[in-house]
């Protein structure tokens, strides 16, 4: 097989790769029907009483169904958040995020992560106590439990609440709630035993989402589930995965517990949000992952160890709540200053995260000191390939000197016509005399193929970049650039397909477009294939990346832009330097001196 051959195959299959990609990261969007608003909305209550040594059986839900019981709120206000934590059950379930709207566009609501049960994707989360050794259901509270407010009236960073119940029997379990000025809660949990015999119960702490999210993006490259540390060890399961538990005989439910010795948390993440349970990082507690098939409800529960509270004592435990967005200097404050054991692989960085970590830190620095995303990413680009100059010198002389050499090709080629063997043996010893090595100008593409899905990755999944605009009609370097060439880029006055229609892929933007012209010219300094079909495939190369990538997020397309165009100066100037003088369009007006200098020697003479 001749070096023509195989570049044919390579950017085949590179383009096939790209496709592939892009039908994995786009598909065709799913029309959502709204979900009707339920008669008789339910609350969960209790099960039976658990028997000696069960864990976590009494914050399953209750087969029998239960109207809401319209219980008293207590507000919550903070700089970054705003809602209401119910009496009924002490739950958090009413959380809107202050600082962030669910879309661009002025007006947009803001962002609700928590809900009450009767509302669509109702999610909260509620800390209660499992009786052991005989303790019944009633004599602890649960997710149904009515409590009573003792301390405070608002929570505020400054103003923590205290929830007090009183079992009748000897038994008075507090709740007091406090909150920072982010997004995490501390929830410290009493049991004071006034009876006249020791006690034995567990505190827990659940997370109960009533079915998927129904604005779950269900893309490849992202992570949309339960996420959870276990002694160290990150977890990440998709909903989809969830539902394919081993059934629980004692329960009724599909569960998995992980006895978690230490350095552990559970919770589920969405695209920019999380809601996570942090028990004492030195303590061991149970992680468990449950779905009630019958009711298509997901649960989190961090069951903590068994308290054995004497009479006239009084036991504690302190359990945290994370519930905000997965902003990463937030998250890894928490981490470093807060003692959360690998809170910042919450964030979905993905297989090469050895990248996007890196890469990510890099960006978030020069955002810092430049200002606006857009520029930084430029800036990042221009970083990135400085790294790689060093490797990728030798290749971009080889693929000029392969530029160069190409009238010979021609030249062999039409005295060789059909005979391939005789065309290929000819190559060969084209290059040998003149110390070319066709295989290395493959390197900058492979240097290139991990930092495009680590950037892309970073782009996707940080919400750092979620609404953040770059300058002019670029409002969301997140989003594809919304301008289209189907209304002369908005002096037509009709409107373009929307995104996800199947005539979208036409409505090419400005950056889309520069992104063609970008590819095309680099391409131009590049070996063009000696067969007509070779080459007709290659110069369509650049225009069906542009449209592919075309609907991809602005701030990638930004990058490759300016890939592109640090490529296409690197080339021309290492062209001239080595005596060849192409012209913008990568046509060579003077050939190299090549008799004395290896090709590949970045002190080759040269042309006079």
């Amino acid at each position: 097989m001749d070096d023509q051959n195989k570049n044919l195959i390579l950017a085949t299959a590179l383009s096939m790769l790209v496709i592939l990609t892009w039908l994995y990261f786009f598909p065709p969007e799913e029309i959502v029907v709204p979900a009707e608003e339920p008669t008789a909305a339910l609350v969960e209550g209790a099960t039976a009483t658990p028997t000696a040594g069960t864990t976590d059986a009494a914050v399953t839900p209750a087969a029998a169904a239960e109207t809401i019981v319209d219980a008293p709120r207590v507000a919550i206000e903070t700089p970054e958040l705003s809602g209401t934590m119910s009496l009924l059950g002490g739950r958090i379930d009413d959380l809107a995020l202050t600082q962030y709207q669910e879309e661009l566009e002025e007006g947009s609501p803001i962002v609700k992560l928590l809900r009450p049960v009767g509302e669509a994707d109702a999610y909260f989360a509620a800390f209660g106590w499992a009786g052991v050794d005989g303790l019944s259901a009633d004599a602890v509270p649960g997710p149904d439990t009515l409590w009573s407010l003792e301390n405070g009236d608002k929570l505020t960073p400054s103003t923590p609440v205290t929830l007090a119940w009183d079992n009748g029997a000897g038994l008075i379990f507090r709740n007091t709630v406090s909150v920072d000025d982010k997004f995490m809660f501390s929830v410290e949990q009493s049991l004071e035993n006034t009876t006249g015999a020791a006690v034995l119960a567990r505190p827990y702490g659940i997370l109960r989402r009533h079915g998927e999210p129904t604005n779950l993006k269900k893309f490849f490259i992202l992570h949309e589930g339960l996420v959870r540390m276990s002694d160290g060890q990150l977890e990440e399961t998709k909903y989809s995965k969830l539902t394919d538990y081993a059934v629980d005989d004692r329960e009724g439910t599909q569960a998995e517990r992980i006895e978690v010795a230490n350095n552990g948390w559970i919770g589920y993440t969405d695209h920019y949000w999380m809601t996570t349970l942090i028990p004492g990082q030195t303590s061991p507690f149970r992680s468990v992952s449950k779905y009630f098939a019958s009711r298509d409800l997901y649960q989190a529960e961090a069951v903590m160890d068994i308290s054995t509270v004497a009479p006239g004592e009084t036991a504690k435990v302190t359990t945290r709540l994370f519930a905000g967005a997965k902003e990463w200097e937030t998250i890894r404050n928490y981490e470093n200053e807060e003692g959360v054991t690998g809170f910042l692989d919450s964030i979905d960085w993905g297989w090469f995260f050895f990248l996007t970590k890196p890469i990510f830190w890099l960006l978030h620095t020069l955002h810092q000191f430049i200002g606006n995303m857009g520029w930084s990413i430029i800036a990042l680009t221009f970083f990135l390939k400085a790294l790689v100059l060093p490797l990728a010198y030798k290749s971009y002389v080889s693929m000029a000197r392969m530029k160069e050499l190409q009238p010979e090709m021609e030249k062999l080629k039409e005295r060789t016509g059909d005979d391939k063997q005789a065309m290929q043996q000819g190559m060969m010893k084209l290059y040998k005399e003149n110390k070319v090595n066709p295989a290395s100008g493959c390197l900058p593409i492979f240097l290139q193929i991990p930092i495009f899905f680590s950037l892309y990755k970073v782009i996707f999944v940080t919400i750092e970049l979620r609404h953040v605009p770059w300058f002019g009609w670029i409002k969301d370097l997140s989003a594809p650039d919304p301008s289209s060439i189907l209304n002369l880029f908005g002096v037509l006055p009709w409107s373009v397909p929307e995104v996800g229609s199947i005539f979208a892929i036409f409505s090419l933007g400005v950056l889309p477009i520069i992104l063609g012209i970008s590819m095309w010219l680099q391409q131009k300094l590049n070996l063009a294939p000696t067969d007509p079909t070779q080459k007709m495939i290659m110069a369509w190369m650049p225009w069906v990346f542009m449209f592919m990538l075309g609907s991809f997020a602005s701030g990638l397309v930004l990058y490759w832009i300016t890939n592109n165009t640090i490529t296409f100066a690197q080339q021309y100037l290492i062209m001239r330097s080595h005596g060849a003088k192409p012209d913008v369009f990568g046509n060579i007006k003077s050939g190299f001196k090549r008799e004395k200098k290896a090709a590949n020697s970045p002190k080759a003479p040269k042309a006079k």
